[in-house]
């Protein structure tokens, strides 16, 4: 595999638009944005010669004939967790992007734009365990060195999602967004309990779910033998037009149930195919 981070340089042109669609989706919303600092109210006290009258409660006086200060305390910093699933079900697609490493860029493009925001970010592959690739540092030049694990990075057995984004969750210490770059080619059930444990630290969850072309329409009819990329079992069956309608249909049913699951949580959930355009891609993942 081989990532090239020139993409990194027209990113950063990119990112500008996206600052400015994310600034126009928060306008008017007081809560605090998913990436980036702002101020969050905390409390009242009694109103003191010398404050500012324009922090001044207005309609609190109307109520009490009180003047009330509102008071806003500085959010923390954002930390932004970037799980890669390694497992071997990502190193299928197309030969000229596999999902591991589209993920794998999209991932790095997150970093980017976070470090550019002043955030911190904190880069993971994963299997059985979640394996970090970067050195405290948050910036582009510890990118660069993170493209070069990547790159070594062969995607290889199986994905715990209930175990490996529980023990995760310990992990987490402060305001936090977790985004989890995989294929979810799991059960359901298992992937709701790793992100209940996420949803249990109080964090923000986002599953970006990588979908090769030919995964959803396999270019295959006949008689086949299916290998199971992530074990060493093997099926034949015949792949006739009937099987590949019933088979798009369990697919859609998997995506969707993820979905709900996720949803139901309050985190949030984005599908993306391996064969759009990077760029556009990033852009639906960044703004979800």
């Amino acid at each position: 595999m081989t990532i090239d981070p020139d993409f990194l340089d027209e990113l950063g042109r990119f990112g500008a638009a996206l600052d400015r669609q994310a600034a126009a989706l928060r306008q008017g919303d007081q809560e605090s944005p998913r990436v980036g600092e702002g101020l969050t109210f905390s409390d009242y006290r009694r109103y003191a010669p010398g404050d500012d009258t324009r922090l001044i409660d207005w309609k609190l006086f109307a109520r009490t004939e009180e003047y009330f200060i509102k008071e806003f305390e500085e959010e923390r910093s954002l930390t932004v967790h970037l799980l890669v699933d390694a497992s071997g079900s990502m190193d299928y697609g197309e030969a000229a992007t596999p999902k591991f490493e589209y993920a794998a860029k999209l991932a790095l493009g997150f970093g980017y734009l976070t470090a550019e925001n002043n955030d911190e970010y904190r880069i993971h592959t994963f299997r059985d365990a979640a394996d970090r690739l970067d050195a405290d540092r948050s910036n582009r030049g510890e990118l660069l060195a993170v493209i070069d694990q990547l790159n070594a990075t062969d995607p290889a057995g199986e994905t715990a999602f209930d175990e490996v984004l529980s023990a995760y969750a310990e992990r987490i210490r402060s305001r936090s967004l977790v985004v989890v770059f995989s294929d979810f080619l799991a059960d359901p059930e298992r992937i709701e309990e790793g992100v209940a444990a996420l949803a249990r630290k109080d964090v923000d969850v986002l599953l970006v779910r990588v979908v090769a072309p030919a995964e959803r329409d396999p270019p295959i009819t006949g008689d086949t033998l299916f290998d199971d990329p992530e074990s060493d079992a093997t099926k034949r069956s015949y792949f006739s037009e009937g099987l590949a309608a019933s088979y798009r249909r369990r697919l859609d049913g998997h995506v969707e149930a993820v979905s709900q699951r996720a949803t139901g949580l309050g985190a949030d959930h984005v599908l993306v195919e391996t064969d759009a355009d990077y760029f556009d891609a990033f852009a639906s993942v960044w703004l979800a």
